[in-house]
Formats: C-alpha cells, sequence, structure tokens
C-alpha cells in the first residue's frame, strides 16, 4: 500500500496551546504541524503539536479528518498537491531536495484522545529519505484568517490575510505583495 505524505509546521500562540493540553500533557514547542495524506485515492488530514506525558515525548492529535467523512479533497496539479478542507486550503510543491524529517527523532509517537480514552500509536520506521516541499495555507474561517507561506522548504509566520477573498484560491504572487518591505 502506498501512502503519500506531506508535513507542514509552522509556530503558534504557545498560550493557546497550552490552555487546551488535557491534564497531564505539557506542550514542548509552540507549533501546529499538519500532515496530509493520501492513500488509495483517500485523502487525510491531521493537526498535532509536540507534547510531554507519561514519561514520553511524541505528537498530540488535535484533530484528523478523512475523505470519506469530511469535504475533503486531493487535487494534483504538475508538481503540486492542494488539499481542500471546509476550514483549510493547503498546497505542497515538490522543491527537490531530500533529507530526514527532523520530526523523527526524539518521537515515542503520536497520542489520540477519543471518548477519554488516551492511546499511544508508536510511530512509523521510515528508512528512505523524504522530498521537502513548500507550502502555502489559508485557513477559512472567517475574511481575516491566517494564510502563510513557505520558500525553500523553510516556513514563514503566519500572518492575518485581510486582502484574500476566503473562497478564491490564492497565489505566491497575492502574498507576497501583502509581505513587501
Amino acid at each position: 500500500m502506498k501512502v503519500e505524505q506531506f508535513v507542514m509546521a509552522y509556530a503558534v500562540e504557545h498560550d493557546r496551546l497550552r490552555a487546551m493540553m488535557p491534564e497531564g500533557f505539557d506542550s514542548l514547542r509552540p507549533v501546529l504541524r499538519i500532515n496530509a495524506e493520501i492513500c488509495r485515492d483517500e485523502a487525510y488530514l491531521e493537526f498535532n503539536t509536540p507534547v510531554a506525558a507519561y514519561g514520553k515525548r511524541g505528537w498530540l492529535n488535535i484533530g484528523h479528518w478523512n475523505s470519506m467523512e469530511t469535504k475533503l479533497t486531493a487535487r494534483r496539479k504538475d508538481s503540486s498537491v492542494e488539499f481542500n478542507a471546509p476550514f483549510l486550503e493547503i498546497v505542497f510543491t515538490a522543491v527537490g531536495i531530500e533529507g530526514k524529517c527532523p520530526a523523527e527523532k526524539d518521537n515515542d509517537g503520536c497520542w489520540f484522545i477519543e471518548n477519554r480514552d488516551v492511546r499511544l500509536i508508536p510511530p512509523e520506521k521510515i528508512e528512505t529519505k523524504k522530498e521537502f516541499c513548500d507550502c502555502r495555507f489559508k485557513w477559512k474561517f472567517g475574511e481575516e484568517d491566517a494564510y502563510g507561506i513557505s520558500i525553500g522548504g523553510k516556513t514563514l509566520p503566519a500572518e492575518s490575510s485581510p486582502f484574500l477573498c476566503v473562497n478564491s484560491s490564492f497565489g505566491l504572487s497575492d502574498i507576497s505583495k501583502q509581505r513587501a518591505f
């Protein structure tokens, strides 16, 4: 079974992450990681943040969705893959650089909490190098939601997006105009 994985992480306000931590979990860094996958033509999306709990370090799953239960799509265009959900648009574009994922070291797995049951899923053993991607994203909860881009595989801070239409696609040029110095 072939699974294509795409990952993006960006800095968020640490106080907000700490406020949503379940009892017994400590936030390690102010980071939101967005994992997107395609497997058997189905799309999957999840949000995680790095935590320590029960003497282990790993990721806490904040939420997850799949195309069988949610309006979530994945579409290819040239070297890009675009994921669309009612609340998020995110596009990954290959940059031709390969390497190891830094999130795979010092990782005991990912915690999932459902109906007060806590389970830790051990990490997958990944021997192959991964191709790095640039990405651009836009939250779609309201007109002035955050957006962001990365260049050369490096993520830039998310910003408010008063100039972008919530329901339209956006391009690098739209974001670059707003970031002009």
